[in-house]
């Protein structure tokens, strides 16, 4: 009989992420998927899914107006384990450090189903930063019979926690098997028009240079998020041939800090947030990147994307490490001097551009599978762990 696999997801991060494992899975005749969405980002997550054709077989629909951390994790809960009681899958698969994940992996746990827990191992060492991601995926961890590591650097912080190395497999990011398959297999165009004009000057060699911005972490509401607008405003006054493409998260509080500053610059192109499909060409068509994020983190470099990071610290030190990325801050004055250099000095620009990529092949979704085969089925050898050319 084939090993029924329920994957679980709720955020956009994740739906890309299991995508191309969802995919896989689906393509081998000993693996059998089953689907639950919870749906904790409702209209970003069906796009993913439409993206890579997915239909999840149960959806719970958990989101509503003002819901808190508890909340969410408590729908989650429950909700999961209704549907564990149903299906009665031979494992359950998570991806990273969401409520979702969380929650889902504790109610797993609790009915005796293995956790496979994918992109396991990222650490900040710091519990409140990113929260409450640094401890969902601790706890996470915990609970977790495979762990599917993206990076040495992962599968090391695991061990130092007593995790037994024969429970960890590095794959590799998926992320990067899914931004491989959007770059290079879909023609994408903008409902917006000015990021269509600026697709199509990139494309004829007449733009000038493109900064994508992102930023919306909980840590930096506030004071913080005004000086992130302040400092978009300031370069785009610096630099007025320079195009800063600005996607600007939903939360009101992240509107009213940021919105006072630029939204009258002719030169910053403020958006609604962009489809995944949008944003990955988004990313493509930028020179460098200002952003608050973990994903980017790892998309950008695997286009020759140097990223800076408004943070202290980073769960993904590994393209610190390399070159690719770096921690700067959310002083104003720090990220428009980080920002200038990239932009004035050629040299600086190519030394973080051409630094190697540490996240991923392609061809994490493969690793991952062979895994899972190994771990429950007994069927191969374990797969070679991936390591960063």
């Amino acid at each position: 009989m084939a090993l029924r696999i329920m994957t679980i997801y709720g955020t956009r991060p994740e739906a890309i992420k299991v995508a191309p494992i969802i995919k896989a899975i689906e393509a081998d005749p000993d693996l059998e998927n089953i689907i639950v969405s919870t749906g904790q980002h409702r209209e970003m997550l069906d796009q993913v899914n439409a993206i890579f054709n997915i239909k999840p077989d149960h959806d719970l629909t958990i989101m509503s107006a003002g819901q808190t951390l508890n909340g969410i994790v408590a729908k989650v809960v429950t909700g999961v384990d209704e549907i564990l009681a149903d299906e009665a899958p031979d494992v359950v698969l998570v991806q990273g450090d969401t409520s979702t994940v969380m929650g889902a992996a504790v109610a797993a746990f609790n009915r005796q189903v293995p956790v496979i827990h994918l992109e396991a191992g990222l650490r900040s060492r710091d519990i409140n930063s990113p929260f409450p991601e640094e401890a969902n995926r601790k706890l996470t961890s915990q609970v977790t019979g495979l762990h599917l590591a993206p990076t040495e650097t992962s599968k090391a912080n695991l061990t130092r926690e007593d995790v037994p190395e024969a429970d960890v497999v590095v794959t590799g990011n998926s992320v990067i098997d899914a931004l491989m398959y959007v770059t290079e297999s879909l023609e994408v165009s903008f409902d917006e028009e000015r990021l269509e004009t600026l697709q199509r000057a990139r494309t004829a060699g007449t733009a000038g240079r493109v900064l994508l911005v992102t930023a919306h972490r909980r840590e930096n509401l506030g004071t913080t998020m005004e000086s992130i607008g302040a400092a978009v405003a300031e370069l785009a006054q610096k630099y007025l041939e320079l195009t800063i493409v600005f996607p600007i998260h939903r939360n009101p509080r992240v509107r009213e800090a940021i919105l006072p500053a630029v939204e009258n610059l002719e030169n910053v192109l403020l958006a609604e947030p962009l489809t995944y499909a949008e944003f990955t060409r988004v990313l493509s068509l930028a020179d460098l990147v200002l952003t608050d994020s973990g994903g980017v983190q790892e998309e950008a470099p695997s286009l020759g994307k140097p990223v800076l990071v408004m943070r202290e610290n980073t769960e993904r030190p590994e393209a610190v490490v390399a070159g690719t990325v770096k921690l700067i801050g959310t002083d104003q004055s720090r990220m428009v001097d980080e920002v200038s250099i990239l932009l004035d000095s050629p040299e600086a620009y190519a030394g973080m551009a051409n630094a190697v990529n540490p996240y991923g092949d392609g061809n994490a979704a493969s690793r991952a599978v062979a895994a899972i085969k190994w771990k429950f089925l007994a069927q191969v050898d374990r797969p070679e762990d991936f390591v960063a050319e």
